[in-house]
């Protein structure tokens, strides 16, 4: 059996990690189109002129539209292609460094990628996910690479709302179940291939990092300050999901939180909000320990993860309308085939509403 693991080229993380921008830009080529989320223009725009122009990096910065979909990247690559541009950088949230992995590529760029938040773990991936204008999911672009660059500035992840940290668990969270269904199934991740021992390591050493240090993580962010269990989280967030989400496989948590963007009742909620959601889902779609269940839900409500449907936008979802996020999530391709035994959509309604129910049940015991 042939296994393939997939990584970025570096990873850099740390409390003041932004001010080494320029040096990394300028080692990429030093022509760059920097795209940048409306947080980070106005907050760090200054930093970063003064980061890029003491390395000698040519830059035009651009402000994000707020969707990756393929009408903003066509608009960017319009703005990129007569600058002669031989890096794209994305500084912000995950869709913004979605859109920065597909412009480069569009141009056959190299792509540095400079995460605010610790809300996802797309930035290491060589994956970006394509919604529509209006926020449904469209598709996966599988992208050749992965990204030459990611720099973390755990100070500014510090200062973020503390919801997108734990987005960024909930997406996280997923990583080693998924992993380990495609482990027992044999079934191929991004590339196709199955992944090798040290991806499915590293997917339960994000599970074991969360589990240890998400709350104390948690609680550094309210404070607005970096700690060591910060920095595990943000890590585990980042790099262990991404590599173990992208080398590991997907099954499906992210499958049932693609179907869930069929419900615009959704659309104002986080990505990490409702892959947590599915990951609840698959663990009754599973059968799966009650011990292993009631941890779970522990750790989703220690660190404020959604464990209802209502949580998610869904408060009175009828069932004909949690169907179609069912049967969407059960689409042909979609990741969920990646579970050791078949998946019906009937299967994936009743385990979004027996998580659901358990979820209301836990919440009723503690009032």
């Amino acid at each position: 059996m042939i296994t393939t693991a997939i990584f970025p080229s570096r990873y850099v993380q740390g409390a003041g990690a932004l001010d080494a921008l320029g040096d990394e830009l300028a080692r990429l080529g030093g022509k760059a189109l920097v795209l940048l989320a409306p947080f980070a223009a106005r907050e760090l725009g200054e930093r970063i002129d003064a980061t890029l122009a003491a390395a000698g990096v040519e830059a035009r910065l651009e402000v994000f539209n707020g969707e990756c979909s393929d009408e903003e990247v066509e608009r960017l690559v319009a703005i990129a292609g007569p600058l002669g541009v031989n890096v794209v950088a994305g500084i912000g949230g995950g869709k913004m460094l979605d859109t920065a992995k597909a412009v480069a590529f569009a141009m056959k760029a190299r792509v540095a990628i400079v995460p605010t938040i610790a809300s996802t773990d797309a930035p290491c991936s060589a994956l970006s996910v394509i919604y529509t204008p209006q926020g449904e999911f469209k598709r996966y672009l599988v992208l050749p690479t992965n990204p030459d660059l990611v720099l973390v500035d755990t100070a500014i992840v510090a200062k973020a709302p503390v919801r997108l940290l734990v987005a960024g668990m909930g997406d996280a969270l997923a990583t080693w179940f998924e992993a380990e269904s495609c482990r027992i199934r044999g079934a191929g991740n991004m590339t196709g291939r199955p992944g090798p021992m040290t991806a499915h390591g590293l997917a339960r050493l994000c599970f074991d990092t969360l589990f240890e240090y998400g709350p104390l993580a948690r609680a550094a962010c309210e404070g607005g300050v970096v700690t060591p269990a910060l920095e595990k989280v943000v890590e585990a967030n980042t790099l262990l999901s991404g590599l173990g989400f992208e080398s590991g496989g997907l099954a499906a948590a992210h499958a049932i939180h693609n179907g869930l963007t069929v419900l615009e009742q959704t659309h104002e909620y986080w990505h990490g909000e409702k892959v947590a959601f599915g990951t609840l889902a698959t663990l009754m779609l599973t059968g799966a320990d009650p011990a292993l269940v009631d941890r779970v839900y522990d750790f989703c409500d220690a660190v404020g993860l959604p464990t209802t449907l209502a949580e998610i936008g869904l408060d009175g979802v009828s069932e004909t309308e949690l169907r179609r996020a069912a049967e969407a999530a059960c689409a042909p391709g979609e990741t969920i085939h990646n579970e050791p035994h078949a998946i019906t959509a009937d299967a994936v309604l009743a385990a979004m509403i027996a998580a659901d129910a358990y979820g209301r049940s836990r919440q009723a015991c503690c009032c």
